[in-house]
């Protein structure tokens, strides 16, 4: 009986990463957009911006009754991974 429930959740869980996955590819290209504005490679990092997200999205969390470590730890790694990308499209003009 168990197994059953676990599998019907990992189904929605399933369900939940393709939703995740949409946004991203919308956020990866709103990336992108940003990054044909920015001439230099060192304009991808906005300390100011980051600090100012993650705070933003702490206090969205606590609204929201969820976890604010988990949701600064998710956002941080997103911002690296973003960052990295940036790094890695970046066409000097």
């Amino acid at each position: 009986m168990k197994n059953s429930n676990i599998k019907k959740i990992r189904r929605k869980l399933d369900s939940l990463d393709d939703k995740l996955l949409n946004l991203v590819k919308r956020r990866s290209k709103l990336v992108d957009k940003i990054l044909k504005n920015k001439n230099r490679r060192n304009q991808i990092v906005d300390k100011k911006r980051i600090k100012t997200i993650i705070k933003r999205i702490k206090r969205k969390s606590l609204k929201k009754k969820i976890d604010p470590k988990l949701t600064e730890n998710i956002w941080r790694t997103m911002i690296r991974s973003f960052i990295n990308y940036e790094y890695r499209n970046f066409k000097k003009r």
